[in-house]
């Protein structure tokens, strides 16, 4: 009779179903880390986004491609200018996406949510829920993120543009797109929860660990979310940067149907798709390193946090 130990079969860990345990203050640290992981990673492609989006007559600040803008901002205004109003990012999408994903995780258990099955209703109303919430944080930091983003924008720190923005144009200025961002957000998280979640189960059926699963479902639910919503983000841009352009429509534009009208006025249809590729082209990276952030460091905190009982 052999002496060797049998060995343990390893348990196989429900990583998927951390949700209904998983607790509050867990989840809030690690949508903030997600968060912060999320916007740095991906910031010289958004830079190019807002660039491509702005309505602007001027030929040196009009851009056709996504390789065409980033060799001429690198080459003309060098590599630092891609990572311009990263700080306000930063500062903003920590807190921002605690209350984001805390929303999300509340709303979702309290609603059915993390029951057996495709719960869209519940999802799309958790995620709309928590993009509410957190937008109404994060709004005046994206403002200034975008003015800094602009071709020959003179602010250099966030606390510079944020004082000059306040005493140009009032504490208005850093919510007048707060309501077409929340026309575009509370449609563009619904959209990306319910594919996100329909995607993960499809994906790993068995709900066990699989940061694949993660990487995959984030992307695809980031793609389909960031291409519906499109229309809505040019109408955005142009609201958050009315303030620094030369244009007098654009400069007195006071809501998204204004902003509408400018856009299919000078452009058309086509004027809706401004941005389109790189904005697909941020939402699939940084949606699936956001989804494999947040499960990873949630499962990681979990763990420890079990552990030091």
């Amino acid at each position: 009779m052999s002496d060797r130990a049998v060995p343990a079969v390893e348990e196989e860990v429900d990583y998927e179903g951390l949700g209904d345990n998983v607790p509050l203050h867990i989840n809030m640290i690690a949508g903030s880390l997600a968060g912060i992981s999320e916007h740095a990673a991906m910031y010289p492609v958004d830079v190019i986004r807002t660039r491509m989006q702005v309505l602007s007559a001027t030929p040196a600040a009009t851009y056709t491609g996504v390789i065409q803008a980033f060799n001429r901002i690198s080459s003309v205004e060098g590599m630092r200018t891609l990572w311009r109003g990263v700080a306000s990012v930063i500062m903003g999408a920590g807190p921002a996406h605690a209350v984001y994903f805390g929303t999300y995780e509340t709303v979702k258990e309290a609603t059915g949510g993390n029951r057996e099955g495709h719960q869209f209703a519940s999802t799309a109303f958790a995620g709309a829920s928590a993009t509410i919430a957190a937008d109404a944080f994060m709004n005046p930091f994206d403002v200034i993120k975008q003015r800094m983003q602009m071709h020959g924008s003179q602010h250099r720190t966030v606390m510079q543009c944020a004082s000059t923005v306040y005493k140009q144009e009032g504490l208005r200025a850093f919510y007048v797109s707060y309501p077409t961002t929340l026309t575009m957000t509370v449609p563009f998280t619904a959209v990306q929860f319910s594919v996100y979640e329909w995607a993960k189960k499809v994906l790993n059926p068995s709900e066990t660990y699989s940061p694949m699963t993660h990487v995959s479902a984030g992307a695809f639910s980031g793609a389909v979310a960031a291409a519906v919503t499109n229309p809505l983000d040019v109408a955005k841009t142009l609201l958050q940067t009315r303030g620094s352009s030369t244009d007098a429509q654009i400069r007195n534009a006071s809501g998204m149907f204004e902003a509408f009208k400018i856009i299919n006025a000078r452009e058309g249809l086509k004027g809706f798709a401004r941005g389109l590729s790189p904005r697909v082209l941020t939402f699939m990276p940084s949606n699936a390193l956001c989804w494999l952030s947040y499960e990873g460091f949630r499962f990681f905190l979990n763990e420890q946090a079990k552990a030091s009982v």
